[in-house]
């Protein structure tokens, strides 16, 4: 069995084996399935009894994660490159759309993950959100759209790359 300390300022609710954090940064929800879980909110602890402990550190890691993404939140930065051809980045509701990449006409298009949020300033693109696994997925979402796959990667250097995680 293995207790996770909830900080200040952080509310969690536990139904079965579904967690929801709510904190400053906004809320997060969680079901852990196919597990065998014994999840326990006793005051300011949360008690994790699992089948072993590989799964009980699992579930501790997700859960910290959880913690420190609705008291701090998770940012990734990504800056644009280009050589030749100026690259621009929209965001429209839930898509990104990259205009004029490799001097394309046809505009490339990606999904922002879950509730992560997206900002473009100038050549800076920056993903933000409680939850770490959205800023990840929207992260390799956008280095998937500009993967250069006919070109020498030596040559051909223009894309959007991370820069501070």
């Amino acid at each position: 069995m293995i207790e996770v300390k909830i900080p200040a300022g952080v509310t969690v609710a536990v139904e079965g084996n579904k967690v929801t954090a709510n904190g400053p940064n906004g809320s997060i929800e969680r079901e852990f399935k196919g597990t065998r879980l014994d999840l326990r909110l006793e005051g300011e602890t949360l008690f994790v009894n699992g089948k072993g402990k590989a799964i009980e550190h699992t579930v501790r890691a997700h859960l910290t994660n959880m913690f420190k993404g609705v008291t701090e939140g998770f940012t990734s930065k990504m800056r644009i490159r280009y050589a030749h051809f100026p690259i621009s980045v929209e965001v429209k509701g839930k898509d990104i759309i990259i205009k004029n990449f490799l001097g394309e006409r046809k505009p490339r298009k990606t999904k922002v993950h879950r509730n992560a949020k997206v900002e473009v300033k100038g050549q800076d693109v920056t993903i933000s959100s409680p939850d770490k696994e959205a800023v990840g997925q929207t992260v390799a979402n956008i280095r998937k759209i500009t993967e250069i796959k006919s070109h020498d990667c030596r040559i051909f250097q223009d894309g959007i790359y991370p820069v501070k995680e």
